[in-house]
C-alpha cells in the first residue's frame, strides 16, 4: 500500500523519485555520487609530479615549477568533475605548491620549490600528531576503506606514519641543501614515492596483528 503509494506521488507530481525502501527524495535534492573511474586516483597523485620531471629536463626548473602548479589545478579540477569532490590530501598540497611554487617564479628563487617538499612532510607530521592529541584518526578517515583495523592499530600507525613524515622532512633538506639540483630532482620524484612505497609495506604485519573484519 505504501509503495503504491509513493509511485502515484512519483507519477502525478514528477517531483519525487523512489531511491529504494523507505527512501524518497525530492529530483532536485538526490545525492549527486559519481563513481570515480580507476585512472583517477594515480592522475591526479602522479601527475603533477611527472609533469614536473618531464619538464625539468626539457626547460629547466622554473619551467618544471609552473608546470606542476599547472597540472596540479587541472588534477584537482578533473577530480571534482569526475568525483564531485576534492581528495583532502592533494587540496593541502596544491595549496603549498601554489604558495612555494608561486613565490619560487616571482622571485626567481629555486630554495622555495626545493623547500615546499620538507614543508608538506612537516605538515602532514604536525596534523597527524595533533589528530592523536586530540582523539582523531585522520588515518582511519582516509585510508579506512582499504585498511581494517581497530582504533588501537590505527593509532600506532599514526605515530608511525608521523615520525615517518619527520623523517622524509629532514631528508629533504639535508638532499637539496647538500646535492646538485639534477640529484635532488631525480630523489623528489623517485626517492621519496619509492620510500614511502617502502614504509607502506612494512606496516603489513601491523594490520595482521591490528585486523578486523570488513
Amino acid at each position: 500500500m505504501i509503495l503504491q503509494a509513493q509511485k502515484r506521488a512519483t507519477n502525478t507530481t514528477g517531483d519525487f523519485l523512489l531511491a529504494g525502501p523507505g527512501k524518497i527524495f525530492h529530483k532536485n535534492t538526490m545525492p549527486d555520487h559519481k563513481t570515480a573511474p580507476s585512472w583517477l586516483r594515480p592522475v591526479v597523485e602522479y601527475g603533477p609530479i611527472a609533469a614536473f620531471f618531464v619538464t625539468y629536463y626539457a626547460s629547466g626548473l622554473m619551467a618544471a615549477t609552473g608546470a606542476i602548479m599547472v597540472v596540479t589545478v587541472v588534477a584537482l579540477a578533473l577530480s571534482f568533475y569526475l568525483e564531485r569532490r576534492v581528495p583532502i590530501m592533494p587540496l593541502i598540497t596544491a595549496v603549498i605548491i601554489g604558495i612555494f611554487g608561486g613565490l619560487t617564479l616571482s622571485l626567481q628563487d629555486e630554495t622555495f620549490i626545493k623547500m615546499k617538499p620538507t614543508i608538506i612532510q612537516a605538515l602532514f607530521g604536525v596534523v597527524l600528531l595533533a589528530g592523536l592529541f586530540f582523539k582523531k584518526l585522520f588515518l582511519k578517515s582516509l585510508m579506512g576503506s582499504v585498511w581494517h583495523m581497530d582504533d588501537g592499530g590505527w593509532q600506532v600507525l599514526t605515530r608511525r606514519f608521523s615520525l615517518f613524515f619527520f623523517c622524509m622532512a629532514i631528508l629533504n633538506e639535508a638532499v637539496w641543501r647538500t646535492q646538485s639540483t639534477d640529484f635532488w630532482v631525480s630523489f623528489k620524484v623517485f626517492g621519496l614515492t619509492g620510500l614511502m612505497m617502502v614504509f607502506v609495506m612494512t606496516q603489513l604485519p601491523l594490520l595482521k596483528r591490528y585486523g578486523t573484519p570488513e
